[in-house]
């Protein structure tokens, strides 16, 4: 097996600069790769990662490798992965199987190298890797510490493996984290979505319509900064609880074929597929513009699309116009994968910090645990989770108040009332 694929070894140094501006950007998996680095507590352990390679993933990656871990990592998207940060991660020591614009088969021969380097702890983003493992690689399954998913795409994936009885190792569903899901899902993403769609196509947004489709947490967080940018933003949702909230929110509720008509940007944020199909792309506005902010490029269904346009061209770097029967045109962005890491840098290191930080004390965890705990979705521990938030409260130079030993007792008694 080759020990590494990457574009172009010789932009490491522009990749070490890249990973170096995140590690200034993040203190608490800063702090925590101090102390893996003195106690080691991955010593000896093959890691496998299947996450977008960033400059903040790159980070996680040498926090990692700080506590003895030796990481394989490959791109959980075909157009995520910074190739000065994949040089640099192999000039680090890591086996990097990653570059920018692979098709499906590269892909995927990317993530059995990965699996080939026999890892028994494994770090997924989308579940790609661990589906990979579980169909092509099931004499591996037993030697498995555990695996850690990092997006709701994923959970939801391995959730259905636990109720259909495939689940052979444990998961820790990092996504489910307050510290990751309440931050990154909402915070990150709403700002780098945002950030994504005005880089691509430079038009304002303020005055302009904007369809947010899905309002969970990664919904909310776009629909709150493109309010917050000027737009008019119309939510849509198939659950009621949630577009109750929406409303409650101030934002407008309707169907996506009553929004399709008015919407100026449409984004889905659903982790579902065929969200925007042909009966809304029949009834958009000349000049609409489709962005996915869902880990899998099936929200916006690509199919439907290409059966109307009679005509594809590529107007600006991650733009492509569909020119339909009447002349209609259609922007999409990123070629229908995620808008942010496609057509900017994702995440900003700040709010990654948190997310990552989760991913590395949840494998020393599970190393702490091994053999405890049984094939099935788990929730990050509860210290972890509070772990996290307290070192990122510190590093922002934050103190809260604390319970007494008087309140504590009334919070756990049942015996006073009124």
């Amino acid at each position: 097996m080759p020990d590494f694929k990457v574009a172009n070894p010789d932009l490491a140094p522009e990749g070490q600069k890249l990973i170096e501006w995140a590690e200034a950007h993040m203190p608490v998996l800063m702090r925590i790769r101090k102390r893996f680095a003195r106690e080691k507590p991955l010593d000896g352990l093959r890691v496998g990662c299947c996450l977008h390679v960033t400059k903040e993933t790159a980070v996680l990656v040498r926090t990692l490798m700080a506590g003895g871990a030796d990481v394989a990592l490959c791109g959980s998207n075909p157009l995520s992965t910074n190739d000065a940060v994949a040089a640099a991660l192999v000039e680090d020591g890591a086996h990097v199987f990653a570059w920018r614009g692979q098709d499906r088969d590269e892909y995927y021969w990317c993530i059995r190298q990965v699996l080939k380097h026999g890892p028994r702890l494994v770090h997924d983003d989308g579940a790609d890797l661990i589906v990979t493992l579980h169909e092509e690689l099931s004499g591996a399954l037993k030697d498995m510490i555990c695996g850690f998913e990092e997006t709701t795409t994923g959970v939801l994936r391995l959730k259905a493996m636990e109720r259909d009885g495939i689940l052979a190792f444990p998961i820790i569903a990092v996504n489910e984290a307050r510290t990751k899901r309440l931050f990154d899902n909402r915070y990150g993403t709403g700002q780098s979505v945002l950030d994504g769609i005005m880089r691509a196509t430079n038009l304002l947004l303020a005055g302009k319509t904007v369809v947010v489709c899905g309002y969970g947490w990664c919904g909310r967080g776009i629909a709150m900064r493109a309010r917050g940018l000027g737009a008019h933003v119309t939510v849509c949702e198939v659950d009621p609880v949630k577009a109750l909230e929406a409303v409650m929110d101030g934002y407008q509720v309707m169907p996506l074929r009553e929004a399709a008509k008015v919407g100026d940007i449409f984004v889905t944020a659903t982790g579902c597929e065929k969200v925007i199909r042909r009966e809304h792309m029949e009834l958009m506005k000349d000049g609409a513009i489709l962005a996915n902010a869902g880990h899998f490029n099936v929200e916006i269904w690509l199919p439907d699309l290409e059966e109307l346009a009679v005509r594809k061209e590529r107007v600006r770097p991650c733009v492509d116009a569909y020119v339909l029967p009447d002349g209609r045109k259609l922007y999409l962005l990123g070629e229908g994968r995620l808008v942010n890491l496609v057509c900017a840098d994702g995440h900003s290191p700040d709010v990654m910090d948190m997310s990552f930080a989760n991913q590395a004390l949840c494998a020393e965890y599970a190393v702490k645990h091994e053999g405890e705990l049984e094939p099935r979705v788990y929730l990050v521990p509860e210290e972890v989770d509070m772990a996290v938030a307290r070192l990122k409260l510190e590093a922002l130079g934050i103190r809260i108040d604390k319970l007494t030993p008087e309140q504590k007792a009334y919070l756990e008694s049942w015996r006073l009332g009124t």
